[in-house]
């Protein structure tokens, strides 16, 4: 991917979709980020719909899986679907 600068407002107000299957994957929920290297690891997705009290599952996609981040959304290549409980 191209070493472009984009503000996390403005990634987590696109939409994430996979190219591999073409599926709508929806918005990033959140990042995860090594604080360390100051590099961003991964970005999570919420996979279900949920009230205010439930826990949801998020789906954590690898930086590395972005393919290209446009102006209108995001996209990915991968067909697993890792899911973290959050």
């Amino acid at each position: 991917m191209e070493n472009e600068l984009h503000s996390i407002n403005n990634i987590r107000s696109l939409e994430v979709i996979n190219i591999t299957s073409g599926v709508k994957l929806g918005y990033i929920k959140d990042l995860k980020i090594d604080c360390e290297d100051y590099k961003v690891i991964s970005i999570l997705i919420p996979v279900n719909k949920s009230n205010w009290l439930s826990k949801f599952e998020l789906m954590e996609i690898p930086w590395s899986s972005i393919i290209k981040i446009g102006v209108d959304v995001i996209l990915v290549k991968g067909e697993d679907k890792n899911t973290v409980s959050m």
